[in-house]
């Protein structure tokens, strides 16, 4: 390193970095990794789950799973092997110091790792959107993060860029600068920008918009979603880990199938390339939630597509499964003290299925995080007979059995063709739907109170609703909050956009920005 170089680092700040988090996370120190996460034997209770909650018997399979709890690590999550690896090199490399801000996009648990930086005195400006459970931003407060909530990327509008969600755009765009200047950035700096701030919400590309304004105000952003760092920290850190582990059972990676959900692609690249590198296989099964639902901190098929780190080349095998059916493998395997969140009991979920048809019999799950900040969800798993969720074939066969059914969105309105379409779809008159004002979800969902507007809609003899939104998850995160109340309603899978005679159709046709 030249002397410019090393006089660019902050000594004080690194210093502070090394003995109050590096120090606690999985690195390497000579040729051995420590701190190493737990590895659990987790084989009999996923016989047992498998027996007692879906009726299959895998005792005959020759089966051995492990779990690897990165739920232990500092901050709760697999994320912290990630930003402490980027934050790390930036300070390094003299790109961080303590007098900058931090700013990055995230769905949760990357900022709350990001978050360990505030206790070191670093500001870190988290962009988040209101889908996030409320645990999560629970979490992201406890870390004294600095909040930009963004009632973006809901529910989001594929094939909509540029076209209706531009009056939307507008409005979220001075719903930024606001709270830019309640965290003291100069709306000077926005104003000149603004053209470009707001393309990027026409797009609701958040990922680019905390990229542009760490760009504007001089601030780091460590770019999770295309960072090779990302990839390399589970390539050299969590993979050689694992196999560490395994050989002092007397065991190897080489014979393991290794079952992870899908964030940022991070996990499943960096594994990806170990298992291609030093075994010449492609051993990684990469799990997503099936289409329209919205499974905490993971990402559907359809939307890891176009990010730099999705790489499916190098997987074995890719899995859409139904969270519907997971969540009592996940109910299951808490009350058995097992500390597991969302991605990881659809990621086991998936394990048995591939077990059972015969594709494996030695498996290491990752367990991403811990059910801490989803308890809010799950309390709801045993409380609720009826699936959240449900598909468009079987809401029409009960459709009758709806008091109403009830369009929910922050910023789209359906057009008439678009209550035709759902009338049409699930075989009822168009009398039976409502659209309540956006504003009045958007205050739900912020205040999880539910508005009077949307508690008439919602009185009825039958004692139950339908919520349709743009593709599923606005509807899903309004059916738990009210679920939280006590009011049973289902949420359609996939919403309109993935009804069968809307497919294929630009979404323009079907809704429009809402004006109230």
């Amino acid at each position: 390193m030249s002397k410019i170089e090393d006089n660019q680092i902050d000594r004080t700040l690194l210093k502070k970095f090394e003995e109050e988090i590096w120090c606690k996370i999985p690195h390497l120190e000579d040729t051995k990794i420590v701190n190493p996460t737990p590895l659990v034997d987790l084989t009999e209770d996923l016989k047992e789950c498998a027996k007692t909650v879906y009726k299959l018997d895998l005792d005959d399979k020759d089966l051995k799973v492990f779990g690897k709890f990165d739920s232990t690590l500092l901050s709760g999550s697999i994320k912290v092997r990630a930003a402490a690896h980027i934050i790390h090199n930036a300070i390094i490399s003299g790109k961080l110091k303590g007098n900058q801000t931090v700013i990055e996009a995230t769905s949760g648990n990357f900022g709350i790792a990001l978050g360990q930086l505030s206790k070191l005195g670093v500001n870190v400006v988290a962009l988040v959107s209101r889908r996030l459970q409320e645990g999560v931003f629970k979490e992201l407060r406890n870390e004294n993060i600095r909040i930009m909530d963004l009632d973006m990327d809901i529910c989001p509008a594929p094939g909509m860029e540029n076209k209706a969600n531009e009056l939307a755009a507008k409005a979220t765009a001075g719903n930024v600068r606001s709270q830019l200047s309640e965290l003291g950035f100069n709306p000077e700096i926005f104003d000149k920008n603004l053209q470009e701030i707001e393309t990027l919400l026409a797009k609701q590309d958040i990922i680019n918009l905390a990229r542009f304004l760490a760009k504007i105000y001089g601030l780091f952003c460590p770019k999770q979603y295309d960072n090779e760092l990302n990839i390399d920290v589970h390539r050299t850190i969590t993979a050689p880990e694992i196999d560490q582990q395994l050989n002092e059972k007397g065991d190897s990676l080489e014979g393991y199938q290794i079952v992870c959900s899908f964030g940022t692609g991070g996990t499943s690249g960096g594994l990806s390339q170990y298992m291609l590198d030093k075994y010449n296989k492609k051993s990684i099964h990469v799990v997503f939630p099936s289409p329209g639902q919205d499974v905490a901190g993971i990402r559907t098929r359809a939307k890891a597509l176009g990010l730099k780190l999705y790489k499916p080349d190098t997987y074995a095998e890719e899995h859409e499964m139904d969270f519907e059916k997971a969540k009592f493998l996940l109910k299951f395997f808490v009350d058995k003290g097992h500390d597991i969140g969302e991605s990881t009991a659809l990621a086991l979920y998936s394990t048995i299925q591939m077990t059972n048809s015969g594709k494996g019999k030695k498996f290491v799950i990752i367990v991403a995080d811990g059910i801490g900040k989803y308890k809010k969800n799950f309390e709801q798993i045993s409380k609720n007979k009826l699936p959240m969720n449900i598909s468009v074939e079987d809401a029409a066969l009960i459709a009758n059995d709806y008091d109403r059914i009830i369009w929910v969105h922050t910023q789209y309105t359906p057009r008439e063709e678009g209550i035709e379409l759902i009338a049409k779809s699930l075989g009822v008159d168009k009398s039976k739907i409502s659209v309540p004002k956006a504003r009045t979800i958007g205050e739900l969902l912020q205040t999880q109170q539910i508005p009077d507007e949307l508690k008439n809609e919602l009185e009825g003899t039958k004692g139950k609703s339908l919520l349709v939104c743009m593709a599923g998850n606005t509807s899903l995160m309004t059916a738990q909050v009210l679920a939280s109340k006590g009011i049973i309603t289902q949420s359609l899978n996939g919403g309109i956009t993935n009804l069968p005679e809307g497919r294929g159709k630009n979404p323009g046709e079907l809704i429009k920005a809402a004006t109230e």
